[in-house]
């Protein structure tokens, strides 16, 4: 067998039947949605058994025709890391080469032997992760991209978006970062529609980029978005956005209201992770309705046994009902969650959550003038990207004007020099 192995293909041409799917399926109502999500994961388990060797050893004990998520044993990301080559679908795709292949910068945003793309995940758990992103994905993304706009926005909003055309994204360059791979996708295409900014500029350079370009769309770091909120309340910003949309970081709801009352704009941002980027997206009233007719999402105790609705999870089981090169069955995600009683006032018919992990802490240092200089997380975790032979790092604020660092080395790398370069990195960050 050759070749990627996608029993039930989403080509192009079938984008809009998924975009309508998603619209007749919350129009349906609860009972429409969780119809699609049943055959879905049907569907799912029954490829995973046949085409992922981990997933056929994992299921042994599962009875062959099972349709409910919760007769199915658990995994997580170092399962799977530890048994990639078994896991993934495609016969072709190696976990060696693909290591090689995320330790260029250069590859950012480039095929996987033509047809996935490459996401990692920074290892903020003690484990980093690569993932594969392929066509099916990228289909129900842009779907979930339209039911997430369409909720986000009036048809004012989007008319205005239409007219000036303009995307700015403040990210983490430099690694393979899911954001970072989709900012360069984008650049290459050679749109001067979009434009980017990375995060470890400095500020006033992003400013003045930002006040040339007048994006429609600010697509930001939380962490900076807030930033840029402070300079364009000094007046040293100035830009008229429709929309806001905050990524990465959790953001207390009181700043999102701060943000977007120095914008005039909607601001908006979505609970997602590299292994399902179309998890959920917050509604009006400040939940997080998730997609379940593409997800299911199993607020769990330590136990991993499903806790009631109203009760802080210790961490949430995510399936993900559309990779089918990189099977997520049950998969441990580690963030703990509250699933709402009863359904949201927004009137969706999806679950509600709130996400009470994932929150990211910004250093803040100081300037020596009372002043006070962020030091977005994200700028850290992408270390491990630019410098060969570095595993993991962890920076701790000891003091205010003190940083503690501590590394892990990958097996064979040379500690005096992978030290000698991460030194240096963290000199041009500072």
């Amino acid at each position: 067998m050759t070749g990627a192995p996608e029993r039930d293909p989403i080509g192009r041409g079938d984008a809009l039947r998924l975009v309508v799917d998603a619209w007749r399926a919350t129009r349906g109502g609860r009972a429409a949605v969780l119809a699609r999500q049943r055959a879905r994961l049907a569907a799912q388990i029954a490829f995973a058994r046949s085409a992922s060797p981990y997933y056929r050893a994992h299921y042994r004990d599962v009875r062959p025709a099972a349709d409910t998520v919760g007769v199915l044993p658990v995994t997580d990301k170092r399962a799977l890391m530890h048994d990639f080559d078994a896991w993934v679908t495609d016969p072709e795709v190696r976990h060696a080469d693909l290591r090689r292949f995320v330790e260029q910068p250069g590859l950012v945003g480039t095929p996987f032997l033509t047809r996935y793309t490459v996401a990692t995940t920074s290892g903020t758990t003690g484990q980093r992760g690569i993932f594969l992103i392929d066509r099916r994905s990228h289909a129900v993304t842009s779907a979930m991209m339209v039911r997430m706009l369409r909720d986000w926005l009036s048809a004012a909003d989007l008319l205005r978006i239409a007219r000036r055309r303009r995307l700015a994204m403040i990210n983490a360059m430099g690694g393979h970062f899911a954001s970072a791979v989709a900012a360069t996708r984008l650049t290459r295409t050679g749109t001067k529609r979009v434009a980017v900014y990375p995060v470890d500029l400095p500020v006033h350079e992003i400013v003045a980029g930002l006040n040339r370009f007048q994006p429609a769309v600010l697509a930001s770091y939380a962490s900076m978005a807030a930033l840029l909120a402070t300079e364009q309340e000094a007046g040293r910003l100035d830009l008229d956005p429709v929309v806001v949309v905050l990524s990465a970081e959790g953001v207390p709801l009181r700043e999102q209201r701060r943000i977007a009352t120095a914008f005039g704009a909607t601001v908006r941002d979505s609970y997602a992770a590299t292994e399902c980027p179309f998890l959920s997206y917050r509604c009006a009233e400040g939940w997080l309705p998730v997609n379940n007719d593409w997800v299911i999402a199993e607020p769990v105790d330590a136990d991993r046994r499903p806790v009631a609705p109203g009760t802080q999870s210790h961490t949430v089981l995510l399936t993900n009902l559309a990779n089918r090169i990189q099977p997520i069955l049950r998969y441990d995600l580690g963030d703990r969650v509250i699933e709402r009683e009863d359904p949201c006032p927004c009137g969706s018919p999806l679950q509600a959550i709130r996400v009470q992990g994932r929150t990211a802490d910004t250093l803040m240092l100081p300037t020596g003038n009372g002043a006070h200089v962020p030091l977005p997380p994200l700028l850290l975790a992408v270390l491990p990207e630019r410098v060969a032979g570095l595993e993991a790092v962890q920076v701790l604020q000891a003091e205010p004007e003190t940083l503690r660092v501590r590394v892990r080395i990958k097996d064979g790398a040379a500690v005096e020099p992978t030290w000698d370069l991460l030194a240096a990195e963290l000199a041009h960050l500072l």
